[in-house]
Formats: structure tokens, C-alpha cells, sequence
């Protein structure tokens, strides 16, 4: 069986990957599917293509930057405080809340519309920083690579059929009681905000944070969280294996970001249908459910726990680059397709092996603060690679060129990624 005694499922484990199911629903059907869309042909209506994309891009960095400046903080104040579910629960409270207010826009209305994904967008990556560190509390660490690779799977899943879901809405609107294609879509974003509070039920519920050694509250935590992080970046200097890790992490998540995020409109900008790139969307899906769950399964295969993390990441990252070549080419649906099922094998087991290699690096008890780094790094490059993206295919003319300058990221994060000794993570 997959599943064997080292990877023994309990109801922590359980509810803690649920909330990947839970919020995967927004990184899916909003992030990644209709949004992009929808802002290009509805909200974006009568404005050069080039431009939308370039709002795009300018939205999707502002959110990420947001983070970056707030993530190592409040990770810090959140391990001080025994903090880690409030935060979590009040960030995606507010991604719900922005998500759903999305029903309200009007045609043409891009503006609005752009200042709600930023805002939802904001909810969804911080209350990720949250999430990310409750994986040292969940699960003993040899189960860490399975268990995370668990949350991606399920986070697939679960997106894949809400998403199923809200493509029938969209494709036959009359089926579901609804006028028109627009309203489908517009209530998908509803749907969403109700999916995600429901299936986050059971985090709030059942997981329980370790407390700190010494609880403090009221500002003396804000007080305690920030003289904290002034001695983690003192620390940090000591830290080399870490530091290597968090600036190729930086890189490389970059490409994997910004494939996510500028793929649909990658598509549209160069003439596909928008049919073909819903369903391509679904393919990667239900792809990544298994791929994800092998990759974790399979890193203990591939050397010590850290070694195969490692190696299964550099795999992945080739697997990137010769997708991202293949759509600077691309001219068919077809080979949409194709790139989708090999981005749906490599997704989840990079982004879940990130995760694992990167908890064995870091003092339990500072989880938070570490992953508030690990995220802040993660979403500074998020600001890089939408500009990028949005800056190269403003300035060529060509959304081709701009696709193709995120192989730079996968090589360079890959190249720093070789200088990690693993044989010095912290045992």
C-alpha cells in the first residue's frame, strides 16, 4: 500500500491537509482559471491586451509584495504568541470575504475588480504562511515529505471538483438555472468563498498548536515578535545551508508562481480558446493528484529524506524548463494540453518537497517566523515574475518572448539549489 505505518494518517493530519482542499479552490478557479480570463474579456473590456496583462501582472505583485513585508513579522509574533490559527483563520477570512465581493463587479469596472483579487490574493498567501508552519506540530518528521505532499494532493483535488464544478456552470449555464455564461462565472467566485470556509472547518476544529515556552499577549507580543526576528536575522548569518536553500527557493518558485498565474492569459493572448484552456486547467488537476502523492512517496526512495527532497526538486525543475521552451513554440490546443499534464506531474511534488526539505532546516519552535521567511521569499519572487512576464511581452510585443524569460528563474534557482549541503539540515 501507499500509505504504509511510517505515513500513518491521524484526524490532525487529516484536518490539517484538508485546508490545501479548502483554499486550493481559490488558487484554481480564481488565480489560475476565471480571473484571468474573465479580467481580460469582461472586466478589461475595450483595453489593449498587452495592457490587461500588464494589470495583471502589476495586481498579482502587489499582493505578493504585501507579504513580503508582513510575513517574517507576524510569523514571528504568531510563534511568541501561540498565534499561528488566529492568523491563519483572520487571513482567509479576508481572502473569502474579497473573493465572494467579486459576484458584485461590472462590466468594464477592471479596477475594482483588480483591487479585490489583490485583496482576496493577500488572504490566500498569508493565511499560507500560517498553514505552512503547522506542519512541525501535525505530523512526526519522518512523514513530513508524505504529509506534505498529502496537502498538494488533496489541494488538487479538491480544486479539480469545485472547479468541474463551475466549468459545467460556465459551459451550460441553463442547466444550473442560470441566464448566462457571466452569471456562472460570477457565482463561481461565490462558490468558491463558501468552499473554502466549509472545508477549513476542520483545521479550526481539530489542530491544535504547540504552545510557546513562554506565552506573552497584548503588545507585549508585537514587542516579543519583533525583537525575535531582529535575532533570526542575526542567526540567519550563521545559517548558511539555510540561506542558500531560501534564494534558490526564491528563484525557482518564482517560474512555478508565475506559470500558474499567467498561463490562462498566456493562452488566450496567443489565440487559443477559452475552452481548451478551462479544460487543459482541469487535466492539470487531476494529473497532479497522483503525481503529487508519488513524488512524496517516492522522495524517501531517492537517498536520506533531505537528499531525495532535493533530487526530486532538481527533477522537476528540468521538467519546467523543457515545458517553458515548448510554449514559446506552441500554436495549437493541442500542445496546450500536453504542456498541462507535464506541468500537472511536477507542480505539487516541487512545491511539496520545498516545503519538507525546508522544515527539516528550521528550529521547530520558530516555525512560523521561518516560514513567514520562506514565504516572504517565495512571494517576493511572485512581484518578479508577473512584472517580468507582463514587462518583457509589453516591451517585445510578443506574450511569446515573455513566457520564455522564465526559464532564467528555474536555471538560476536550480544552480543555487546544487550549493545546499543537505547533510547539514538540522537533524
Amino acid at each position: 500500500m501507499l500509505i504504509t505505518n511510517k505515513h500513518k494518517l491521524n484526524q490532525n493530519i487529516v484536518a490539517w491537509a484538508l485546508y490545501d482542499w479548502a483554499n486550493s479552490a481559490f488558487a484554481t478557479t480564481v488565480m489560475a482559471g476565471f480571473f484571468p480570463i474573465f479580467f481580460k474579456q469582461y472586466w478589461s473590456e475595450g483595453i489593449a491586451s498587452t495592457e490587461s496583462t500588464f494589470h495583471l501582472g502589476i495586481g498579482n505583485a502587489l499582493a505578493s509584495l504585501f507579504i513580503v513585508l508582513v510575513a517574517p513579522l507576524l510569523g514571528a509574533i504568531a510563534d511568541r504568541g501561540g498565534l499561528r490559527r488566529r492568523f491563519l483563520f483572520l487571513f482567509a477570512a479576508t481572502g473569502m470575504v474579497a473573493t465572494a465581493a467579486l459576484y458584485g463587479v461590472e462590466r468594464g469596472e477592471w479596477l475594482a475588480a483588480l483591487v479585490l483579487f489583490i485583496t482576496a490574493t493577500i488572504g490566500f498567501m498569508g493565511a499560507n504562511v500560517f498553514y505552512d508552519a503547522l506542519l512541525v506540530t501535525v505530523a512526526k518528521k519522518s512523514q513530513w515529505d508524505f504529509i506534505s505532499a498529502l496537502g498538494y494532493a488533496l489541494g488538487y483535488l479538491g480544486g479539480g471538483l469545485l472547479f468541474s464544478v463551475n466549468v459545467a456552470m460556465s459551459l451550460s449555464p441553463e442547466s444550473f438555472g442560470l441566464e448566462s455564461a457571466t452569471e456562472a462565472v460570477r457565482l463561481s467566485f461565490v462558490s468558491v468563498a463558501i468552499w473554502w470556509a466549509v472545508f477549513s472547518l476542520p483545521l479550526l476544529l481539530l489542530v491544535k498548536e504547540t504552545p510557546p515556552a513562554q506565552r506573552v499577549s497584548g503588545w507585549a507580543v508585537a514587542r516579543a515578535g519583533y525583537a525575535q526576528l531582529l535575532d533570526t536575522f542575526h542567526h540567519l548569518r550563521q545559517m548558511r545551508v539555510v540561506v542558500i536553500f531560501l534564494l534558490a527557493y526564491w528563484f525557482y518558485i518564482d517560474g512555478v508562481d508565475t506559470v500558474v498565474r499567467m498561463a490562462v492569459d498566456y493562452g488566450l493572448s496567443i489565440g487559443l480558446q477559452q475552452e481548451h484552456l478551462i479544460t487543459a486547467l482541469l487535466i492539470t488537476q487531476f494529473v497532479g493528484l497522483p503525481a503529487t502523492l508519488l513524488f512524496g512517496f517516492l522522495a524517501a526512495k531517492m537517498g536520506t529524506e533531505g537528499q531525495g527532497a532535493k533530487r526530486g526538486i532538481f527533477f522537476a525543475l528540468a521538467v519546467y524548463v523543457l515545458a517553458v521552451v515548448g510554449a514559446f513554440f506552441m500554436d495549437s490546443s493541442t500542445e496546450f494540453y500536453a504542456l498541462a499534464v507535464t506541468i500537472g506531474l511536477v507542480q505539487g511534488g516541487v512545491q511539496a518537497l520545498s516545503r519538507s526539505l525546508y522544515a527539516r532546516m528550521i528550529p521547530e519552535d520558530r516555525s512560523a517566523e521561518f516560514f513567514g521567511f520562506y514565504n516572504m521569499l517565495g512571494k517576493f519572487a511572485a512581484v518578479l515574475g508577473p512584472l517580468l512576464v507582463g514587462a518583457v511581452s509589453l516591451a517585445s510585443g510578443s506574450h511569446r518572448w515573455g513566457m520564455l524569460s522564465i526559464v532564467v528563474l528555474f536555471l538560476v534557482g536550480g544552480w543555487l539549489l546544487a550549493k545546499v549541503d543537505v547533510r547539514q539540515v538540522r537533524p
